[in-house]
């Protein structure tokens, strides 16, 4: 047997492994490290998770203080605690010096620690911030502790008193969201604050701003809201009720969840008696009595006219944010352009008329509103989310028969809205939003945007003026058709076109308005829209004439004031000036103007204007005891949802506007819910009102009335108001009653607006050219901001462009007394139907197709 030889492999022998520049890779070699003892290794182990650990913190506390100090700049002053709550209101005065409103901070009864109660003060720091007198303004440990326990999921505040100051004097510049950027902010405000004040100047300031609901800001306003107490005259469970809210005031709130806020005030007394405030007794004493709430609601703060002050508020924030000015703090004196004695009258008329139309909407829908807007408003009611919340499914929750009741009646609560200006200089005279500020404040002046109907229709003819027409060219009859791009066609209900273009106006024709949209284009009526006052965005689409876009009842009223100011824009102007409280004037406000409509165009209009309101259908305004020379335009739109009417009389142009909040609540029939019978008689019962106060004037008259003299300007010379006295000025700011400045310079009839270089084509040729007006997908678009769709509107040409030639007309014959409207009204059979159409004018109206709004 032969034998093998073994050949064996020599022991692998240890060799310390190669060192590495990396940190944890050398950690983990000694960790591993078979020569070292157990104890050494471990020594390493624990040694190296140690020093991470550090590195880390240190690279995060690096980090934080980078990320704190770039929020530095942002965060308030330290001497912003001081300005806070030692500030002056804003005073806002109308146009003859009487107080408004004043604009200042939520918390405006402050008092002094020395009457605050000690026990206040004991539950405050016993539940809030018990070291309160060791920290400087951020407690680390309690911090710390506050991280811990949220990590280990029981969440927990770790906020100091000195923090939540901050909060309350400055949320818009902390917040409130949970964010690390909040509450590094809340940090360093507090720091500063703990830095500057003493600790009794902090508590004091604390219990003065803290919000408790109901507009209660500080313990004064919340003693007298729950308790109908003076805040020294608190006990000590009212004392611990509000300091129970401060964890949460809805979810404590001792009206509506009395069960919660009772718990929460029993642990505040038991804190007390842990930190020795209380005895352990009188704890057991005081936790055994009931919450005792008496609730009082306080009032905001009182304002004369409240949705327009709500409008300068924001006009007044966005002039003093960029300047460095806190409106609610620096004591500023705003004086603005609003009568409060004709805000008065516009109040009463609204009020006045929109009673009546309730009655008449209670009535049509008795049985209860669409039920497609009553379900959208019980859809947003708490009382549905609190159903929807304990179980009840949806179908349950919208035919509950109480939420139902009460929710009805807002439902089909008629809203309305008035405003009056100075088309001369834009200064806002009346400006009622809605029936009753603390009902609704909802602003359906400035604010609402509704389809504007037929008032809209006089830029079409505006458009029509700037093109060469003239009032008395005469509109052939046949129905006004225009073809879309997709190849259907559109033909506008209401009337035939044959008649005038006053006429047009005057009796409110929709297929006359529709064929001269055509003829103009809808891009030219857009632009002519925005250049008059309109803001708003407008689609440019065939039926725009009609009132399609909506728009606000303060622009259209300051665009029709265009036409009375001869065709010079005016921006509605809200504040004249903005003074120190010791009266050094800062800012004054209101420009020179624009000229958007040649003066000659403007009159025209205003005599088509005359002409609604004369024989038109806006004749019933002289009926319901309107005087004086006027002009204006009803609207009405699809199912009577909106009525509209706004009238121009000397020194001022009045706009109503009358409907629901929900669209898809409307009047029910013609009789009553045209603008005819809806907002037009709220504007004749402001008028009858106010016109006795108004100084005699009139509107410009026609340019047919005027003599001309060779080489001169006919509409530069003369009177331009045909009445009147420089002397007379109502409204006591310097400002002539009809709103002509003395140092603004008269123009010619030059004008950057682009004329036809042919003839206009003739509005009898059957159906006008599609290069004409509207072209299809490419002439739509949208006018306005934001984002413009489609084609530019056309440009504009300058001064000198061709105009269209004008046939020679025959003269008007003489003018009327200057201080007498230019027509008299038209002759009635009853001597008391002042301003009544006659059986011949029925007739006639009758046989040419009849008005086709109201």
């Amino acid at each position: 047997m032969s034998s093998r030889r073994s050949i064996g492999r020599p022991a692998k022998r240890w060799a310390p492994a190669r060192r590495s520049w990396n940190p944890l890779v050398r950690w983990a070699q000694a960790v591993r490290d078979p020569e070292a003892g157990w104890g050494r290794r471990l020594m390493a182990a624990v040694g190296g998770a140690v020093g991470f650990a550090l590195a880390l913190a240190l690279v995060g506390a690096l980090a934080f203080a980078g990320y704190a100090w770039r929020l530095a700049e942002s965060t308030p002053d330290a001497y912003a605690l001081a300005r806070a709550t030692r500030s002056q209101p804003t005073v806002v005065l109308d146009v003859r010096g009487k107080r408004l409103t004043q604009f200042e901070p939520d918390f405006r009864e402050w008092v002094p620690l020395d009457s605050i109660p000690l026990h206040l003060v004991d539950a405050l720091l016993a539940t809030e911030d018990r070291r309160f007198y060791a920290h400087g303004g951020v407690d680390v440990r309690r911090a710390a502790a506050a991280v811990w326990n949220t990590a280990r999921g029981r969440r927990e505040g770790g906020s100091t008193v000195t923090q939540q100051l901050a909060r309350n004097l400055f949320p818009e510049e902390i917040g409130s969201e949970g964010t690390v950027r909040r509450k590094t902010m809340e940090m360093l405000a507090a720091r500063a604050i703990e830095r500057d004040h003493t600790k009794r100047e902090i508590l004091e300031a604390y219990l003065n701003t803290v919000p408790f609901l109901y507009n209660a800001t500080g313990v004064e306003l919340a003693a007298r809201t729950y308790f109908g107490a003076h805040a020294p005259d608190l006990t000590v469970p009212q004392a611990a009720t509000l300091v129970a809210m401060l964890k949460g005031p809805d979810a404590y709130n001792p009206v509506r969840r009395p069960e919660a806020a009772k718990k929460r005030r029993d642990l505040v007394l038991r804190l007390m008696a842990d930190t020795g405030a209380l005895s352990r007794a009188d704890a057991a004493r005081y936790q055994a009595a009931p919450l005792g709430v008496e609730l009082a609601p306080q009032p905001s703060t009182y304002s004369a006219a409240p949705h327009f002050t709500a409008a300068v508020r924001a006009a007044l924030d966005a002039w003093a944010v960029p300047r460095g000015y806190d409106v609610d703090r620096d004591g500023l004196v705003v004086w603005t352009t609003l009568d409060l004695g004709l805000q008065r009258e516009a109040e009463a008329a609204v009020a006045e008329r929109a009673q009546r139309l309730q009655r008449t909407a209670d009535a049509q829908w008795r049985r209860g509103p669409p039920r497609r807007a009553l379900d959208a408003a019980l859809r947003r009611t708490d009382a549905y989310a609190r159903l929807r919340d304990g179980g009840a499914s949806e179908a349950d929750a919208l035919a509950d028969r109480a939420l139902v009741d009460s929710v009805g009646g807002a439902v089909r609560r008629v809203e309305a809205a008035l405003v009056a200006l100075v088309p001369e200089t834009g200064a806002v005279r009346a400006y009622v939003g809605s029936r009753d500020f603390a009902v609704d404040e909802y602003d359906h002046a400035g604010v609402a945007r509704r389809q504007p109907g037929s008032t809209f229709k006089a830029f079409v003819f505006a458009s029509a003026l700037q093109r060469g027409y003239a009032p008395d060219d005469e509109i052939e009859g046949g129905a006004a058709t225009v073809e879309l791009d997709d190849g259907t066609e559109w033909t506008p209900t209401g009337g035939v076109s044959a008649g005038t273009l006053e006429d047009a106006l005057a009796y409110s024709k929709n297929a006359a308005t529709a064929r001269l949209t055509q003829e103009v284009g809808p891009h030219r009526v857009a632009l002519v829209a925005q250049q008059m006052g309109v803001e708003s965005p407008l689609d440019v689409v065939p039926s725009i004439g009609l009132g399609t876009s909506p728009v606000t009842l303060l622009e259209m009223v300051s665009a029709y004031g265009t036409a009375a100011n001869e065709g010079l824009r005016r921006a509605p102007l809200l504040i004249t000036r903005v003074e120190t409280a010791s009266g050094q004037v800062l800012d004054t406000f209101g420009g020179t103007g624009a000229q958007v409509l040649t003066r000659r165009d403007a009159r025209n209009l205003v005599q088509m204007l005359r002409a609604a309101v004369d024989r038109g259908t806006g004749r019933d305004l002289r009926r319901l005891g309107a005087t004086g020379d006027l002009a204006g335009k009803t609207g009405t739109t699809q199912r009577y949802a909106d009525g509209w009417f706004i009238a121009l009389r000397p020194g001022l142009a009045v706009g109503a506007w009358v409907g629901f909040n929900d669209p898809r609540v409307t009047f029910r029939s013609k009789a009553t819910g045209e603008g005819s019978k809806t907002a037009l008689p709220v504007v004749a019962g402001f008028l009858s009102r106010v016109q006795d106060r108004l100084p005699p004037a009139t509107l410009p008259a026609p340019p047919e009335t005027f003599d001309f003299a060779f080489g001169a300007d006919s509409l530069t010379t003369g009177d331009p108001w045909g009445g009147g006295s420089w002397e007379d000025d109502p409204w006591g700011d310097g400002a002539y009653g009809a709103g002509w400045d003395v140092d603004r310079p008269l123009r010619g009839d030059s004008l950057d607006i682009e004329r036809p270089e042919q003839d206009r084509p003739a509005l009898g040729s059957g159906r006008p050219a599609r290069d004409a007006g509207w072209s299809g997908a490419a002439d739509r678009g949208r006018i306005g901001p934001p984002d413009p769709r489609g084609q530019p509107p056309p440009r504009l040409r300058g001064p000198g462009a061709p105009r269209a030639p004008e046939a020679p007309r025959e003269p008007a014959g003489a003018a009327p007394p200057r201080t007498a409207p230019p027509r008299e009204p038209a002759p009635v059979t009853n001597p008391n139907n002042r301003g009544g159409r006659t059986a011949e004018e029925m007739i006639r109206d009758a046989r040419d197709g009849g008005a086709d709004d109201g």
